[in-house]
């Protein structure tokens, strides 16, 4: 049996196949849960919001169209169940917990590089974190997730030209803090 595609599945959904929705439940819970969980580094939060995106999607199926990708439609969603959270919390991702995270030895490095590998990870945590939420998300989105400008600028509501734009200051920015990190 061949495969059904994202959207295929999703107009599945819409047309009141809900069940289908457990099939890009399965094909995407990691990269929604890897997208919350680099911004606020919590697992329960994370698992939390991923579980509020698929019922967002559930609930708001009719307003997706034939002609959305799915990936950008999902990141969209993703995106606003991430800014409701910390609205309505009034928290701010940068009181995320950096001590909890831990990272393993990989075979083959002596200790000393080990640990100036971790040292250089956490930096780049800490200085991730004290990036505005928007510029997580772009380096995130960009970046981590490999999305292309054009499906950024499609989440962020914005041209290709403007994500790549925004991209660029926000690792411009930390480079910056990544080097003020590394310095003191």
């Amino acid at each position: 049996m061949n495969t059904l595609t994202d959207n295929q599945l999703m107009l599945a959904v819409k047309a009141g196949e809900v069940d289908r929705l457990g099939q890009l439940y399965e094909r995407y819970k990691v990269w929604i849960y890897n997208f919350f969980f680099q911004s606020s580094h919590d697992v329960q939060l994370s698992e939390d919001l991923v579980q509020n995106v698929f019922m967002r999607i559930l609930k708001y199926k009719h307003t997706y169209t034939e002609d959305s990708k799915f990936v950008t439609w999902m990141f969209q969603i993703a995106r606003n169940v991430n800014h409701d959270h910390f609205r309505k919390n009034k928290k701010h991702m940068n009181n995320a917990d950096l001590e909890g995270v831990t990272y393993k030895t990989e075979s083959g490095r002596g200790v000393e590089e080990s640990m100036e590998l971790d040292e250089s990870k956490r930096l780049l945590r800490e200085a991730i974190q004290q990036l505005s939420i928007e510029k997580r998300e772009v380096i995130v989105l960009s970046k981590l997730k490999e999305l292309k400008y054009r499906e950024v600028g499609a989440i962020l509501g914005c041209s290709e030209e403007a994500a790549r734009t925004k991209a660029h200051r926000a690792l411009k920015e930390l480079k910056s803090v990544y080097m003020e990190l590394q310095n003191r």
